[in-house]
C-alpha cells in the first residue's frame, strides 16, 4: 500500500465531528478527522512500514502523521530520526502520543528522552516527561534506576509549579505514572503528588484546569491497579 492509497483511505474515514475535537485539541489543517480506532484495519495490512511512515509523517496532515506512529518500526530510527519528528511534532498529540509512544520502543528512549526533559523548550520537555510515562507503564521495573527516578520525582516537586504549561500535564502524569507503576517509589510518589498539590494548568481560551495526582493515585489504588503495566506501548 503506498502513500496516496493511504491518504485516500484515511481521507474516507474522516468525520467532521472528530475534526472539530482534534482542532480544538491544537490540531490544524491538513487533517481529516479520523478516529484512532478506525485506523487500525489499515494498520493490520501495512504492520510496520518505516519507509512509509516517514512519507505519511512529512505530509503535514495530523491523520497521517498520528497513523506514521501506528506502522513506523522504532527499532530503525536513530536519534536524529526522532528529532526530526519532534521538529515537526507542532502539538502535544503529536508530541505526547506519536513521538514519544514511538520514542518508548527504542533502546535509546531514556537516552533521548532525558536531553528533551532538558532542553527548556514545551513540547519537548512533555514529549520527554510523556515517553517516561509510556515507558514506566510497560516495563519491568528492574529497567529503572531507582535512585534515578526518585531524583526525577524531586525534579518534578520544584519545577513544575514553574514549568510550561503543556509540560505540567506531562509532570503531572509522572507522578502518577510512578505511583502506580513503579512500586519501589510509589510511597514517594505518593508523598511527592501531596507536596506539589493542585497544578493550575493555563489553557487559551479555556478556562485553568487543575491537576491533582495524589487523588489519581489514590483512585487507582482503590481499584487494586498498583503495579499496573501495559502489555504493549502502542496500540
Amino acid at each position: 500500500m503506498n502513500l496516496q492509497r493511504v491518504m485516500q483511505e484515511l481521507e474516507v474515514l474522516g468525520k467532521e465531528r472528530t475534526k472539530k475535537i482534534y482542532e480544538s485539541n491544537g490540531a490544524h489543517e491538513p487533517l481529516f478527522g479520523v478516529a484512532t480506532g478506525a485506523m487500525k484495519p489499515i494498520a493490520k495490512k501495512i504492520k510496520k512500514n518505516q519507509p512509509l511512515a516517514e512519507q505519511l509523517y512529512a505530509t503535514g496532515n495530523y491523520d497521517a502523521m498520528y497513523f506514521a506512529g501506528i506502522i513506523a518500526d522504532p527499532k530503525t530510527m536513530a536519534e536524529a530520526d526522532f528529532e526530526r519528528w519532534m521538529d515537526a511534532a507542532y502539538f502535544y498529540m503529536l508530541s505526547d502520543y506519536v513521538v514519544a509512544v514511538t520514542l518508548a520502543e527504542t533502546d535509546i528512549a531514556q537516552d533521548v528522552a532525558d536531553k528533551w526533559i532538558a532542553s527548556g523548550e514545551e513540547l519537548r520537555m512533555s514529549a520527554g516527561w510523556s515517553c517516561y510515562c509510556w515507558l514506566l507503564g510497560n516495563r519491568p521495573d528492574g529497567e529503572f534506576s531507582e535512585s534515578k527516578i526518585a531524583n526525577m520525582l524531586e525534579n518534578v516537586e520544584n519545577t513544575i509549579h514553574d514549568s510550561p504549561e503543556r509540560t505540567k500535564y506531562a509532570m503531572n502524569n509522572f507522578i502518577y505514572t510512578v505511583g502506580i507503576s513503579y512500586l519501589p517509589l510509589h510511597d514517594k510518589a505518593v508523598e511527592t503528588a501531596k507536596a506539589v498539590g493542585p497544578v493550575e494548568v493555563k489553557r487559551d481560551k479555556k478556562k485553568s484546569s487543575f491537576l491533582l495526582a495524589s487523588e489519581s493515585i489514590q483512585k487507582e489504588v482503590d481499584k487494586e491497579q498498583l503495579g499496573f503495566k501495559r502489555k504493549n506501548v502502542r496500540c
